[in-house]
């Protein structure tokens, strides 16, 4: 898995790309690629969307 705080789009292939946890798309060269983050039990947890609509339809925020 890349490191979801570097920069997604050039060389990374769609084995290694993340994956919208709305529609599950592969994430790769997207240009409105949204990712959030948070803790949860001290661990560093994120979400990878394809776009704004997906990170809205998965939380509504």
């Amino acid at each position: 898995m890349v490191d979801p705080t570097s920069d997604i789009g050039e060389d990374v292939s769609e084995d290694d790309a993340p994956v919208c946890e709305t529609c599950e798309d592969v994430v790769v060269d997207e240009p409105d690629h949204r990712v959030i983050t948070w803790i949860d039990d001290e661990e560093v947890q994120s979400a990878h969307f394809c776009d704004e609509t997906c990170r809205m339809d998965w939380d509504g925020q």
